[in-house]
């Protein structure tokens, strides 16, 4: 059975997954009306994985006899002064996820919950990566400049991002 503590923030790390894959979709939709198709595709999928890290946490928590309960959301942000404001956002936005994380993981840490810490080192691992690959496209933004040529050249990385990416699925 599910610790009471630990099933509690799980549930609280399942409300953050879902309102990160609404933050990427937000981030997506302004992207394509503002032109740039690669860059809402690689959102598009970075919110799909979102969802997906959602599922896979209700389900560990339903498995473990616990009841992963779905909260009421927060409108997110639906207007952006850049492309570069965005991909600033994503960063800062994954930084407070691996936070989260670690900060549950210390919770089935105290509460000798070892096989939640033990599902937990898969999450810890993907925020390395979700860093670094914020964290890179950033270092490409600052060569590109803002300059529309480097912007293009960006927007179609982005797109072979998304299809090539294999993250979280």
């Amino acid at each position: 059975m599910l610790n009471k503590k630990v099933e509690k923030a799980l549930i609280g790390q399942i409300e953050l997954e879902e309102q990160s894959s609404r933050i990427y979709m937000a981030m997506a939709s302004w992207c394509e009306v503002k032109g740039f198709p690669g860059a809402a595709s690689f959102l598009y999928k970075h919110s799909d994985e979102e969802r997906f890290h959602m599922t896979k946490l209700i389900k560990y928590v339903n498995d473990k006899g616990g009841h992963a309960q779905l909260h009421q959301l927060a409108m997110p942000k639906n207007d952006y002064k850049s492309l570069l404001e965005i991909f600033e956002e994503i960063l800062k936005h994954e930084q407070f996820v691996t936070e989260s994380i670690n900060k549950l993981y210390d919770v089935a840490f105290k509460e000798k919950d070892f096989s939640t810490g033990q599902f937990l080192q898969w999450y810890i691992q993907e925020q390395i990566e979700e860093e670094s690959l914020a964290k890179g496209i950033l270092d490409k933004f600052r060569l590109a400049g803002n300059e529309k040529v480097g912007l293009f050249h960006l927007d179609k990385e982005l797109a072979g991002l998304a299809s090539t990416s294999s993250q979280g699925a």
